[in-house]
């Protein structure tokens, strides 16, 4: 399974969207909706399956899920 498929499951798991609204592009909060404290539990979530500790400077750069699969890939 590639990064975005895996961001794309923590999100359904989390948030009540339709799977085609989970594109590289959708913004977090604007597109999908996301308020504060469901982006803090998507990075909880994103550091758990991913096995890594995202810092809260990169965690606020990140807008969109393109921006996290960039991430994640690096």
């Amino acid at each position: 399974m590639d990064t975005f498929e895996k961001i794309k499951g923590i999100i359904l798991d989390h948030l009540d969207v339709k799977e085609e609204d989970i594109t590289l592009n959708a913004d977090l909060m604007e597109d999908i909706g996301a308020d504060s404290l469901d982006i803090a539990e998507i990075i909880m979530a994103i550091e758990e399956e991913f096995n890594i500790e995202l810092n809260e400077e990169d965690i606020e750069k990140m807008k969109t899920i393109k921006d996290l699969v960039e991430y994640l890939e690096k």
